[in-house]
């Protein structure tokens, strides 16, 4: 009797990807983030506005989950393997360079695109995402907390907090869309473990 296709590979053809601990990071910040996208889709458009009501309520936990946000990372610190991607993550190599052309060239082969536990796409989204909720949350304490800079700096704030919500929706969606078509990235993220065929034809300079 032959396997599915889709099923998952057998426990010996698994490899171990990432910890509980970075699992549960990426979990609550992934809902952190979206309670984030969401009321402020309901703060931003009016006919989601007059739909859900109560807009006090909606502000408060739009507030609290932006504050929130970096927690998750901050109490993933504690976790030896989280800090050990997180310099996998912020390292760039000669290969991180051929993938990005690869990628740019829409060059499709796998032998174009080299990566490492990593790959540069990826390297390049969690930095660019860790510094858009870093200002975020400096513009949304400027603007929660009005007695902390003059009105021009409030201004300015609200103008650079309400478009990098929207640049951070299109690359989000654009982040979940990936996610889609990749099933056993999502799996690794779920259970842990990756197939080692997968991560041979994804990841093949990674040595787990």
């Amino acid at each position: 009797m032959s396997l599915r296709a889709d099923a998952p590979a057998p426990p010996a053809a698994r490899i171990r990807r990432f910890s509980r601990a970075e699992r549960w990071v990426h979990r609550a910040t992934a809902v952190l983030m979206g309670v984030c996208v969401v009321t402020a889709a309901v703060l931003y458009i009016p006919q989601l506005a007059v739909m859900v009501g109560r807009r006090e309520l909606v502000v408060r936990i739009h507030e609290c989950a932006g504050i929130a946000l970096p927690v998750p990372v901050l109490l993933g610190l504690a976790s030896r393997a989280f800090r050990a991607d997180l310099r996998f993550l912020n390292r760039f190599g000669p290969h991180d360079r051929v993938w990005l052309w690869a990628a740019l060239s829409r060059d499709k082969r796998r032998s174009s695109r080299p990566a490492g536990k990593f790959n540069a796409g990826q390297k390049v989204y969690a930095a660019w995402i860790a510094g858009a909720v870093l200002v975020m949350l400096g513009t949304g304490l400027m603007m929660w907390f009005t007695h902390l800079a003059p009105l021009m700096w409030r201004t300015s704030a609200t103008f650079v907090h309400d478009w990098l919500a929207l640049t951070i929706g299109v690359v989000l969606a654009g982040h979940v869309g990936m996610a889609l078509g990749d099933p056993e990235a999502r799996r690794g993220l779920r259970t842990g473990t990756v197939s080692r065929e997968w991560a041979e034809r994804e990841h093949p300079l990674w040595r787990p």
